[in-house]
């Protein structure tokens, strides 16, 4: 298993929302190339960054502080997601340096644009899915679909996707601990890999998903800003 930390874009600020609400966030660095570097240097292979205007808009916003980060904290390899619902927008991500984008409210809402721009960018697409509970939540989380979370798996199971990353809106920025078990059952139910993200706080949350053997990262976001865990210290129990 291997760890992604996490950057949120809000008005080209590093963030983290509390629960999904846009109304509570946290204001961690107002220049979030700094993070990227950081994360860089204490080991990080990977960065994860989710532009929430962009998720709530329905198109990319905060593409000037992602050009910055991939300027700065070059050697990264870099997933975006938040308002990317068009063909031509992942094109351009990718052309920007992004190594995979990250799709969600367009995928869950049009599953035949799903199937193309999979097909197309075969392994450069991931599928964001963020659930209270069992439904899938769209539209930077502030409507819920009708689709049902290992439902919806199944059916884009056979897709070239990249991953799948898993999200539970009522982890996410509680520092609450990860949902492994759901993690666990979602990861049975497909053969593509399947990124925890949401609530993982602590070494021992790493720890718990690492040991189901079917986990294939974890994205860790506020738990590192506020230091219930090392970057380090994760890398280091992922890999055991």
């Amino acid at each position: 298993m291997y760890i992604i930390p996490a950057i949120d874009l809000l008005d080209g600020k590093c963030v983290r929302l509390v629960q999904g609400e846009y109304s509570r966030y946290i204001n961690y660095e107002d220049c979030p190339e700094k993070k990227a570097i950081e994360f860089r240097a204490a080991g990080a292979e990977w960065l994860h960054i989710i532009d929430l205007d962009g998720a709530r808009v329905g198109q990319c916003v905060n593409v000037d502080a992602v050009r910055a980060i991939l300027q700065e904290a070059k050697g990264l390899n870099v997933q975006i997601g938040g308002g990317i619902r068009d063909r031509d927008t992942i094109a351009k991500m990718l052309d920007l340096g992004i190594t995979r984008v990250i799709v969600g409210t367009k995928a869950v809402n049009d599953i035949e644009w799903l199937k193309e721009v999979s097909r197309e960018f075969a392994g450069k697409v991931v599928l964001s899915l963020d659930a209270r509970g069992n439904k899938i939540a769209t539209h930077g989380w502030e409507k819920e679909s009708n689709s049902e979370l290992i439902d919806f798996v199944k059916q884009v199971a056979a897709l070239p996707l990249a991953a799948i990353i898993y999200t539970d809106i009522n982890k996410d920025g509680m520092l609450a601990g990860a949902n492994v078990e759901r993690t666990k059952e979602l990861a049975g139910a497909v053969n593509l890999p399947v990124i925890a993200a949401g609530g993982v706080t602590t070494i021992e949350d790493i720890q718990k998903l690492a040991d189901t053997k079917v986990v294939a990262a974890a994205i860790v976001g506020r738990a590192l800003y506020e230091g219930t865990m090392t970057l380090p210290d994760a890398i280091k129990m992922a890999k055991k």
